[in-house]
């Protein structure tokens, strides 16, 4: 059986696009692979946080991995500073990192232009991710677009240590979902739907209300042709709309856009902000059973110590490998 591996930053809310593009290829993986999902907390300290709000967001994230559909039986679920081998094996895949190929890194320069006071974290957490995913032998890490690049560097890391020193790290392969990867920014459709976005009608949460969910979705950028047609260049805010609706409502687009021919906008957006009110609410009232439970703590619980571990087996490979410690 394949190991599978995937981390998500605990910093806000999820949004629909995270969902939509990485939970539910989470929940579809569990069933034939060995998997670990972190919440990864100490890639979200690499820009400032409120101590109480991250938490928060940390037991937030958990319970909403589990609302989606995550099965403890089938799948770690723990906190990545609660590992401690995931910082030690990020400080030796620091060392074996380059500085320049750090820099281009695509997410390093567009967060840290224009910024005073930019934290070196900024630059040296790829090797700390590509620690997160190589501790485990994981086989397959299931990312969006954005990610590539990252998982790119972890691949090459791991090829210059097993070269260099030792050959004990699995090559991991990038897997990226065809439909639902890249869902957009309900205010800019040319740009990924973000809860970094500081405009709240950009993007839903997985916790908005219903009267929200359809407030933002009324008012999200279309265009003037009354045309419903899947066309990402010319009509991309209606080609997100359809992503959505599809994802939501398990129709095709190619269904949705042949029943609404000669339909308005208002109509579509309505009956798509209804598909995205149903497909969250169960998820929501498994999320607020979750949050406050003794349930919750308990699985971190055994996550931790499964984690543990198999990272621990993993670390002490690494640590011989580069003549760390003693030999007795």
């Amino acid at each position: 059986m394949k190991r599978i591996f995937s981390g998500i930053q605990p910093s806000g809310t999820l949004t629909l696009g995270n969902y939509l593009g990485a939970m539910t290829h989470f929940v579809d993986l569990q069933e034939d692979h060995e998997s670990f999902f972190c919440i990864v907390d100490q890639h979200a300290i690499t820009v400032p946080q409120d101590r109480l709000a991250l938490r928060k967001n940390i037991l937030s994230l958990a319970a909403l991995y589990i609302a989606v559909g995550l099965d403890p039986k089938k799948a770690t679920l723990f906190i990545q500073s609660e590992v401690p081998a995931h910082a030690q094996l990020g400080w030796m895949m620091q060392c074996v990192s380059y500085i320049g190929e750090l820099e281009r890194m695509t997410q390093f320069k567009d967060k840290s232009d224009g910024q005073e006071g930019v934290s070196s974290a900024l630059l040296t957490y790829p090797p700390l991710m590509a620690a997160d995913i190589l501790l485990y032998n994981t086989d397959i890490v299931p990312v969006g677009e954005d990610q590539k690049q990252h998982l790119e560097l972890t691949r090459n890391l791991a090829e210059r240590f097993n070269h260099k020193y030792n050959d004990i790290f699995t090559i991991p392969e990038v897997r990226i979902p065809k439909q639902g990867a890249r869902i957009m920014s309900l205010t800019d459709p040319l740009k990924k739907m973000s809860k970094s976005n500081p405009n709240p009608k950009s993007y839903i949460s997985m916790l908005d209300e219903p009267a929200v969910i359809k407030k933002k979705i009324k008012s999200a950028v279309t265009d003037s042709d009354p045309e419903i047609r899947y066309d990402e260049k010319e009509k991309p805010g209606i080609s997100n709309l359809l992503t959505i609706y599809s994802l939501c409502s398990r129709k095709t687009i190619e269904e949705l856009t042949k029943d609404y021919q000669g339909i308005g906008y208002g109509q579509f957006k309505e009956d798509t902000a209804d598909a995205v009110i149903a497909r969250l609410k169960p998820i929501q009232d498994r999320y607020h059973e979750l949050i406050d439970s003794e349930e919750l703590h308990s699985i971190l619980d055994e996550g931790k110590d499964h984690a543990h571990h198999t990272a621990q087996k993993m670390l002490k490979k690494a640590e011989k490998a580069m003549g760390l410690g003693r030999k007795r």
